[in-house]
């Protein structure tokens, strides 16, 4: 436990989801990709093995008391054992080099087994780095596992500009490769849930920056929903994300059946806690990029004061969270200042004079 707090986080969330006292707001920077940082690795280093993702999140864990640490499965982990390539960076997130599949019409081709835990060397990772992480901070914090929703999932085996064209050419086919991601989807997210950990789940080219409302409910929330139920039927609890303007689904998003629903700092926090706040727990929407990255200290601090202030009193509860995942270059010492500024502004009870000064 951090030498600041007066709970373990796993206290913590128990009496957020309970309604008791908390001695502070919970707060979850998304210290995913960038963890390595606090053991001084490369973004390689940390995922060329379980145990480095693992000694990551504990490093970061120790270091700022963050009440959520996270695996990295990521987002092209669907297309990656069916066979998409990939490049290998040293300090980010690897990117898609070609698609596993090249023709939506051979989509009847791919190989479901190739998603089994037997067969996929990098869930084994995954899933192993869960366990490790579980074994050894478990009893004090939850553990997360950032994971693909269905229409990213597709897109990490279909270029996103031809698969966002089939949505209007050719639909039908589109549908067949979304039903195929979801039942692949289903078989990963029950060996995470098995091991322990909590869904994270992103999916960022369901964004609305990217498709429309329509193409949304047409194309990503019926799957969703999907997902979500065979996440419970798991005994399982999911966080639902989905990067950039999500302002237009915002509601649409919350008939998922998400356990807490996670918003972008593009989206507005006030209007959130208005059309969600009253259905699920809300999570958001410290600025990962301009705040937490290129930011300063005092930056940092008046964005978590802000994002306090504005829902602080949702409904079904508030979590202090960045808008999205923290990769790159991050300034340790601002994740640092959003834990202390989480500690000033959301210390319990929650009330105006705590972020009126």
């Amino acid at each position: 436990m951090h030498k600041d707090d007066h709970m373990t986080p796993n206290e913590r969330l128990a009496a957020f989801m309970t309604g008791k006292p908390m001695d502070r707001i919970l707060a979850m920077p998304v210290v995913c990709s960038m963890s390595g940082l606090a053991l001084g690795m490369t973004h390689k280093e940390k995922r060329s093995s379980a145990l480095n993702e693992a000694k990551a999140q504990v490093a970061a864990y120790k270091r700022f008391g963050n009440d959520l640490t996270i695996i990295e499965y990521g987002l092209h982990g669907v297309g990656i054992a069916l066979g998409s390539v990939m490049n290998d960076p040293e300090d980010s997130i690897p990117a898609i080099m070609s698609y596993a599949l090249n023709d939506l019409n051979h989509v009847d081709q791919l190989d479901m087994a190739k998603l089994e835990l037997k067969n996929d060397r990098k869930l084994q990772l995954h899933v192993e780095a869960t366990k490790i992480l579980i074994n050894e901070l478990g009893r004090e914090v939850p553990t997360g596992v950032l994971i693909s929703g269905p229409f990213t999932a597709a897109a990490s085996i279909y270029q996103t500009e031809s698969l966002l064209r089939a949505t209007r050419k050719n639909p039908e086919k589109v549908h067949q490769l979304l039903r195929f991601c979801t039942q692949g989807l289903k078989t990963i997210y029950r060996e995470f849930i098995k091991a322990g950990a909590v869904i994270l789940l992103c999916d960022p080219i369901a964004s609305g920056t990217i498709l429309s409302r329509k193409q949304y409910l047409e194309f990503v929330l019926p799957y969703t929903i999907d997902l979500m139920q065979d996440i419970h039927e798991a005994k399982g609890m999911v966080c639902y994300h989905i990067c950039g303007d999500t302002t237009a689904i915002v509601a649409d998003m919350v008939t998922s059946g998400c356990d807490m629903l996670s918003i972008d700092n593009k989206v507005d926090l006030a209007y959130t806690k208005q059309v969600a706040g009253g259905k699920v727990p809300i999570l958001g929407n410290v600025d990962p990029v301009e705040v937490l990255i290129l930011g300063n200290t005092q930056d940092v601090d008046l964005a978590v004061k802000s994002c306090i202030q504005k829902a602080y009193d949702s409904p079904s509860g508030y979590i202090l969270a960045s808008g999205c995942d923290l990769s790159g270059n991050v300034p340790l010492e601002n994740v640092d200042q959003f834990m202390a500024s989480a500690r000033k502004y959301g210390k319990w009870p929650l009330e105006p004079k705590n972020f009126m000064s």
